[in-house]
């Protein structure tokens, strides 16, 4: 189900509890949300569509990838860019992020996995992990 954009800066603050298995149909509507705006976003976190869970959805070439509880494990290669937000009002703002980065997440089944990801994938991961963290660009 596609679920309407949380604009709310004070609730996108609030740093989201650990998804579960209960969470998978948060994580479908999530990526159902992210279908329909993708002419403008390639990825989610959950607490964008009003569920405070550590849930993100991003494309990774033109397919779309679900983490649970992803958590950023290292980084290398700093450098500045400039990212936008569907959930922010106003254009784009600078933020710092990293080349090259190595994720622990789950999948729907609440099995870990450790992966390294580079470059514009890296970058939109980075940016779904700040929002479940509470942090806005």
């Amino acid at each position: 189900m596609i679920r309407p954009l949380v604009h709310d800066t004070i609730f996108l603050k609030i740093r989201a509890k650990d998804a579960d298995a209960e969470d998978v149909q948060t994580a479908k509507d999530l990526a159902e949300t992210l279908e329909h705006h993708k002419e403008g976003c390639v990825g989610m976190a959950a607490n964008m569509i009003g569920v405070p869970k550590i849930i993100i959805v991003f494309y990774d070439s033109k397919k779309i990838i679900t983490m649970f509880n992803p958590e950023i494990t290292g980084n290398n290669q700093p450098y500045e860019t400039e990212e936008g937000c569907l959930s922010l009002l106003g254009g784009p703002r600078s933020v710092t992020r990293y080349k090259s980065i190595k994720v622990r997440y789950q999948d729907k089944f609440m099995k870990t996995h450790e992966k390294r990801f580079s470059g514009f994938t890296a970058q939109i991961i980075q940016h779904e992990v700040d929002h479940c963290n509470g942090v806005l660009i």
